[in-house]
Order: C-alpha cells, then sequence, then structure tokens
C-alpha cells in the first residue's frame, strides 16, 4: 500500500467532531513526513467521504483544504461538527484530539 493511501485511510477514521495532527498521522505511520500527509490530503479526490479537513496543525491552527491555502471551507466544515475555532485556531485544542 502506498504512503498517500496510509495516510487516506487513517483519515477515516478520525471520529466526526474531533481533529487530528499531520504530526500524528505521520507518528502513527513510523514517519516524520509531516509535509509528505499534507500533500497526501491534499490530493484526496474524495474529501466528504474522506474527511481531510479534520486534519490541523500540531499548534492547533487549521492549516490548508484541498489543495488551496484559503480555509474558509475548512472552517465551515469543522464548525458544522461542533469545533469551535478562533483566530484559525481549535478552541479546546487538546480535548478535541484524537489520537490513533
Amino acid at each position: 500500500m502506498m504512503f498517500q493511501d496510509k495516510v487516506l485511510n487513517l483519515c477515516r477514521r478520525i471520529p466526526k467532531g474531533r481533529i487530528t495532527t499531520y504530526a500524528l498521522i505521520a507518528k502513527k505511520l513510523n514517519s516524520k513526513a509531516y509535509r509528505a500527509v499534507g500533500t497526501a490530503l491534499k490530493n484526496n479526490k474524495i474529501p466528504v467521504v474522506i474527511p481531510c479537513h479534520r486534519v490541523v496543525k500540531s499548534d492547533g491552527t487549521l492549516g490548508g483544504y484541498a489543495g488551496k491555502m484559503n480555509n474558509k471551507k475548512k472552517k465551515i466544515l469543522l464548525e458544522k461538527e461542533e469545533i469551535r475555532i478562533k483566530d484559525n485556531r481549535i478552541v479546546d485544542f487538546e480535548k478535541k484530539i484524537f489520537r490513533f
């Protein structure tokens, strides 16, 4: 299985209303390739089915979405899942984090 497929399979496991980080996904894959995780998510062909919007930066900021730096849609999707965001950062980040 390719790295991208492994990333996307992990992403499918993130429950609604929770988030994880690029670094936690890389760590689960025994890697430090955080940027490669971002690239794999950027190339996600079915973002509605594979919820890549639930992956954020380790500092709690949103990061990109669907290959774009504009994260307006990512913010909307997360807020629909009752994840609060203030100043581009997840509120109660540690409480919302999902660890594999």
